[in-house]
């Protein structure tokens, strides 16, 4: 007779724990978005694919010595533009110098939030550092919020987890 009542309750045990956030190691789950088509003019998306209303723009580059180290060579020097991105929270985005193939020869991550303009036209400019500057044909964005990044299931088994940007480009990806 012990054991039907014992039966019973275990419903409500397993409510309990799973209320209490015990159920997480076996909930947690990271998945990694993949990477959207880089280009000049991109709308930036969430982790999802879906477009945020923003779009960013690189405006022009060239390469020239930076000012503060003008003895180091060229660099790629690059102007870029967020439309609809909201100035003190807006998204960010990874600029790549790349050659004719579109291979990645630098990248830096921009943020809206660090733009400046009036009217909502924030504008700024950036330097990417490369090895061999004489082969860079052009710099393109990648789409991706690189804003806001959850914590991992490995960081905080109990509120990590989700879906997280693409990892960001790095020298040698074709873009």
């Amino acid at each position: 007779m012990l054991r039907p009542r014992l039966l019973a309750g275990a419903p409500s045990v397993l409510a309990v724990l799973a209320l209490s956030g015990c159920s997480s190691p076996w909930a947690c789950t990271d998945t990694t978005a993949e990477r959207g088509e880089a280009g000049v003019r991109v709308r930036v998306e969430d982790t999802s694919g879906r477009p945020l209303g923003v779009t960013a723009e690189v405006v022009g580059w060239r390469l020239e010595p930076h000012p503060q180290v003008p003895s180091e060579g060229d660099r790629v020097h690059f102007h870029y533009r967020f439309d609809g991105a909201d100035e003190s929270s807006g998204p960010a985005v990874d600029a790549c110098a790349v050659d004719k193939e579109r291979v990645a020869l630098g990248c830096r991550r921009v943020h809206a939030s660090e733009a400046f303009g009036p009217d909502g036209d924030l504008t700024g400019d950036d330097w990417l550092d490369v090895e061999h500057p004489e082969r860079v044909a052009g710099v393109l964005l990648i789409p991706d919020d690189q804003s806001y990044d959850r914590r991992t299931c490995e960081q905080d088994i109990k509120d990590g987890g989700g879906r997280h940007p693409p990892q960001p480009a790095v020298i040698g990806d074709q873009l």
